[in-house]
């Protein structure tokens, strides 16, 4: 690596990232976020160390293959854009950001259960359209939360931040850590936690809860984890609530679902296909749709862009960065 390293960043990120990176070294950022082919060529050219990247880039094999970087800095926690396994073989390192956007993230949970219960945006929409015509008593009624049943998918940081406020709102919280195999969360574990919770199995947790939310990463083994099969054994008083990662969801099956009235509603901020909709999801009455906001705070985005900085600044120095997905690539 050079003493002025060159950074070649696919989107500009908040400050006060742009400012580090152009203070460790040499910054190109293209007019518009480059292409899947632009991208290749960028990352092959051997004109640039590291790549600060976004979730919506994608590096593939073939790409990791071509690229001679000494890293990607991603500018998100997930990193399912980036096949790691490849860039491990390849000797290139990835950086993320964890740890800053679970109380954002839990917050965007929360709103997205009491907005899909109480049917927040379907009564904006009826009342800025001039309908309200005085109060009604079946005008647009919704469902309670308080006494409803909490089921979360996955028990990771966030998933515990959505249980300390589902409690404080009254909801009984169970959960299944790790679906669909689950993994045992000890009894000594649990009753350390400041709220309380019940562990139970997948199958109880996707037929008993009120509200299924999920909260696990993308993988193989959780690809269209709820899917058909998962969607008709809910109740079909049940809401789905899904601020993780979109192909988690079969998206198609969630509207099919949601059209014959076997689920009662849900509140999405991930999509399948992002930023694509399935087709007729945008036209149902009983769904909340946000434009992946769960990080979306000035302060954490701003801390995203600190670390997703600092870790390209680290690669780019020949370092292994704090926050690194791939410690294993520097033996390559």
């Amino acid at each position: 690596m050079t003493d002025r390293p060159n950074f070649f960043v696919t989107y500009p990120i908040p400050e006060p990232g742009m400012g580090s990176l152009r203070a460790a070294g040499l910054v190109h950022v293209p007019e518009e976020q480059p292409s899947a082919e632009e991208l290749r060529d960028a990352c092959a050219s051997g004109d640039f160390d590291v790549v600060v990247a976004q979730l919506s880039d994608r590096f593939d094999a073939d790409l990791l293959g071509a690229a001679k970087l000494a890293g990607i800095s991603n500018y998100a926690v997930g990193y399912d854009n980036i096949d790691v396994p490849a860039a491990t073989g390849h000797g290139i390192l990835v950086g993320n950001t964890p740890g800053v956007l679970t109380d954002a993230t839990a917050d965007l949970a929360m709103l997205l259960i009491l907005a899909t219960a109480r049917r927040a945006i379907e009564a904006d929409q009826f009342t800025r359209s001039g309908q309200f015509t005085g109060w009604k008593p079946e005008l647009l009624l919704g469902q309670d939360v308080s006494g409803a049943t909490l089921g979360l998918a996955g028990f990771g940081r966030i998933a515990r931040a959505t249980a300390q406020r589902a409690v404080a709102f009254g909801m009984e919280v169970t959960f299944c850590s790790h679906p669909p195999a689950g993994r045992t969360v000890t009894d000594a574990e649990l009753a350390d936690l400041p709220y309380p919770v019940r562990q139970v199995g997948w199958a109880e947790l996707v037929e008993r809860s009120d509200f299924l939310s999920v909260h696990i990463p993308l993988a193989p083994s959780t690809r269209h984890l709820i899917g058909a099969r998962a969607l008709a054994a809910m109740k079909p008083t049940a809401i789905l609530v899904n601020t993780a990662r979109g192909p988690i969801v079969d998206e198609n099956a969630l509207v099919d679902t949601l059209r014959n009235g076997h689920l009662a509603g849900a509140g999405l901020d991930v999509y399948e296909h992002e930023p694509l909709l399935a087709p007729g999801l945008a036209d149902l009455p009983n769904v909340v749709l946000l434009p992946h906001l769960g990080s979306a705070t000035t302060k954490v985005r701003a801390r995203m862009a600190e670390l997703c900085a600092g870790n390209a600044v680290a690669i780019a120095h020949g370092q292994v960065p704090p926050h690194c997905v791939n410690p294993e690539a520097v033996t390559k």
